[in-house]
């Protein structure tokens, strides 16, 4: 197959696979997706949809984050883990948005990149989700795909990102990076993988990752 080919299959695979799309963290606005992407950091999003409801109880927009302390924050989100950090960023990030933007979250990468606590993921995450602004968001599974796949040379989250725009179609991206999550999680998992079972990596999977998972295989 040759690449174009490659990225055809894999468009038509996962819109046939998944043709709505649900996103993985539970919000209501910007504001609050925001604060959800943030906490899923070394996280995993069921433990975050889990803790986001306590403190949205107690507040779901800036103004009355700000009114809880640091150490206040820090109690509710402990179990979501690195919490001193991220209840640190939620505060600073709140009085930021209260004092630079009216309370309302920025819609552009660059100004989001400057909150605390707000790396170049999780500032794609919001503009994608919360404002339908294109955007390639690469995570975990992204980035283990896009080298099982043959489309990405697997070095660093960086060039995986720069692939996957140069390679998909703009106007597919918000779409085709949840999509790839969804895929990543229930068929091409880092571990227990069958390969039986990830049609897309079996087609166009590329050679070395093919052959090391079938010497693991004859291993066991």
């Amino acid at each position: 197959m040759t690449k174009t080919e490659k990225v055809d299959f894999v468009i038509r695979t996962l819109q046939d696979l998944y043709p709505q799309i649900p996103v993985p963290l539970d919000h209501q606005d910007p504001y609050t997706l925001l604060i959800a992407v943030l906490m899923s950091a070394q996280s995993t999003d069921v433990r975050v949809n889990k803790i986001t409801p306590i403190l949205f109880a107690k507040a779901n927009n800036p103004y009355d984050m700000v009114k809880l302390s640091v150490d206040e924050i820090r109690e509710i989100i402990k179990p979501v883990g690195l919490s001193p950090m991220k209840a640190k960023g939620i505060f600073g990030l709140s009085k930021i948005l209260i004092d630079k933007y009216e309370g309302k979250v920025p819609q552009d990468i660059e100004l989001l990149e400057e909150l605390p606590a707000v790396g170049h993921k999780t500032a794609s995450v919001v503009v994608s989700q919360a404002f339908g602004i294109p955007a390639f968001p690469v995570d975990t599974h992204i980035h283990r795909l896009m080298y099982r796949w043959g489309l990405s040379n697997g070095k660093n989250v960086v060039q995986t990102e720069k692939d996957a725009k140069r390679l998909f179609p703009e106007e597919l991206w918000n779409e085709l990076h949840l999509q790839i999550i969804w895929y990543g999680r229930q068929y091409s998992p880092a571990r227990g993988w069958n390969l039986e079972k990830d049609v897309i990596t079996n087609t166009i999977g590329r050679k070395k990752v093919l052959n090391d998972y079938l010497k693991t295989k004859k291993t066991r």
